[in-house]
């Protein structure tokens, strides 16, 4: 039997239309946001931690979408939540908690976050867990400095000087 070149071209086209049409038939498209960093971040002059994640656009999102993170509380108690608007124009995004405190080192602890549609519809949950190497208590119990300047701050600095030890952070038990 030969084949004849028209009906080989014809069969090749009608394959190839196949194959394209299979790979539309997702009903949800990829994810548009991929994790591409988390940690604790320990802010030792003014006497803070906060989560902090970072996210890669992977694909466009509606204009109006939003993203909302929910972070474990170290210290007990209902969950931190966070709410930003996603820009169409912006590739990375970055989600820093409330201010945090009770940190314990090698505890890990559960962050969600889901990327919603203008309408409110959720287009994507991501869950993860972040994990400190460190424990809140090397932390100051206060700020090191105060003000838009720096200023030392004067309820540690007493007349100025420095303390010959700081006092560190506590978990209230």
């Amino acid at each position: 039997m030969i084949i004849q070149p028209k009906r080989l071209t014809v069969a090749a086209l009608l394959l190839a239309g196949a194959a394209a049409l299979a790979g539309c038939q997702r009903e949800t498209g990829p994810d548009p946001l991929e994790l591409t960093g988390k940690m604790f971040i320990f802010n030792y002059r003014l006497a803070y931690a906060t989560y902090m994640i970072t996210l890669t656009k992977t694909e466009p999102v509606p204009e109006g979408s939003t993203v909302v993170a929910t972070f474990e509380n170290p210290a007990g108690g209902a969950p931190l939540t966070l709410d930003r608007k996603l820009f169409a124009k912006l590739d990375k995004v970055v989600l820093e908690s409330p201010d945090v405190t009770c940190v314990k080192k090698q505890r890990p602890y559960a962050v969600t976050i889901e990327v919603k549609g203008p309408d409110g519809a959720i287009l994507q949950t991501l869950k993860t867990q972040v994990i400190s190497n460190l424990d809140q208590d090397i932390l100051p119990a206060k700020a090191l400095v105060v003000g838009p300047a720096y200023d030392k701050n004067p309820e540690v600095f007493k007349d100025g000087k420095t303390p010959e030890h700081f006092e560190t952070a506590k978990c209230p038990s």
